[in-house]
């Protein structure tokens, strides 16, 4: 990697600790300009536009699911995100089933939210368990493997569940809570891995452990064709239907369902938040909370000064719920303190070196866009 000096964005608060960032004569970075460009549309749609693509949308989610248990699916983790998808679903007059992949990594916190809200809608929630020492080995795989997405695992794995939930009911649409208000900024490619990446964590599961797959559902490119393809799923960004405000919603959810937040996003799992809170920093240099501030700021819900104020503290509600969860980690990964420093220290490698079929899937999906007219269509 090229040193090279130290800039922050004067927008908002991408920093160089992303490698491909570059600035305009402003000080502005290329990351607020793709946003704004590529998502601009959804910021400041007009509302009689939204409304009419909301109502055109919901109709065809309750066509779609006509005669079957479920019109469609929204996979739950106990955050602000898909609780808001699922209560607005409600209220347009659709019939999600609630989806949750449980890794062994929920907080208490996270369990009572996804329970008060279920229970308050009267929905019924499927729960996929992973059994914990396959997923303790996986997990112990990445680790060693010293790459910079562990959570690959999970966010592969939730992928799966929701096509497999939605295939099995016959379901056409997977309500994601996925949104260009609170998350639309690209994230940096060196942050993360492909998330259909199969091949990825089968080599690492192989390379370190020899550990198979038998609890741990996962999705692959050719997974994907066949569920998106040849059985017509769909995941859709729902809360881009809606004039979503993350704060608003918070404090609805709150007031009608007992929600209680966390202090900053994803961080409803114990791992994820001791993931991006302190694995991140220390070991990648990453703090993804610039990401997710830079798209508040952007989208006109949070001050870039009160980021800033915020940057300057560690990822964490305080040092003392640091030091709890690091305890908590290193027991339930049955390491020492010693295997933690060993860990952090030890340098980066990339998921590439590992195998990866991100390549093959960006070949299919040129060949899918060269495709003869109407091939693929029901």
């Amino acid at each position: 990697m090229i040193d090279r000096p130290y800039e922050m964005c004067t927008r908002c608060v991408m920093d160089t600790s992303a490698p491909d960032i570059s600035f305009d004569e402003a000080g502005i970075c290329n990351y607020c300009t793709d946003f704004l460009e590529h998502s601009g549309y959804i910021l400041h749609e007009d509302p009689e536009i939204k409304e009419a693509r909301l109502q055109s949308f919901v109709a065809k989610v309750k066509a779609s699911g006509k005669g079957k248990s479920y019109d469609c699916v929204v996979g739950v983790s106990g955050g602000v995100d898909s609780s808001w998808v699922l209560v607005k679903a409600v209220e347009l007059g659709l019939r999600p089933l609630a989806v949750h992949m449980d890794n062994g990594w929920n907080s208490e916190l996270a369990q009572n939210n996804i329970a008060n809200l279920v229970r308050g809608l009267e929905l019924d929630l499927y729960t996929h368990v992973i059994d914990w020492e396959e997923y303790r080995s996986l997990m112990q795989a990445f680790f060693d493997a010293d790459v910079v997405d562990i959570e690959l695992l999970y966010d592969n794995a939730m992928l799966a569940v929701n096509f497999q939930q939605a295939a099995k009911f016959g379901s056409n649409f997977i309500l994601s809570g996925s949104n260009k208000t609170s998350e639309g900024m690209t994230m940096p490619r060196s942050w993360h891995a492909f998330k259909f990446d199969q091949k990825n964590i089968k080599e690492i599961a192989r390379r370190f452990g020899r550990i198979k797959l038998k609890s741990f559902p996962s999705v692959g490119t050719f997974d994907r064709v066949y569920y998106e393809l040849i059985r017509r799923i769909s995941w859709d960004p729902f809360l881009d239907y809606l004039g979503y405000n993350k704060f608003d919603a918070m404090s609805t959810l709150a007031r009608d369902y007992g929600y209680q937040p966390y202090p900053y996003k994803h961080y409803e799992s114990i791992f994820t938040r001791f993931y991006q809170g302190y694995i991140l920093p220390q070991k990648f240099g990453i703090d993804k909370r610039r990401i997710h501030f830079s798209t508040l700021i952007l989208a006109g819900q949070m001050e870039r000064q009160a980021a800033l104020d915020d940057l300057v503290t560690i990822p964490y509600q305080d040092a003392q719920a640091l030091q709890e969860d690091t305890q908590y980690f290193l027991k339930k990964m049955q390491w020492s303190n010693m295997d933690f420093d060993g860990y952090v220290s030890r340098p980066r490698r990339e998921h590439e070196e590992y195998g990866s079929e991100e390549g093959f899937y960006k070949y299919m999906k040129k060949a899918y866009a060269l495709r003869p007219k109407g091939f693929f269509r029901p």
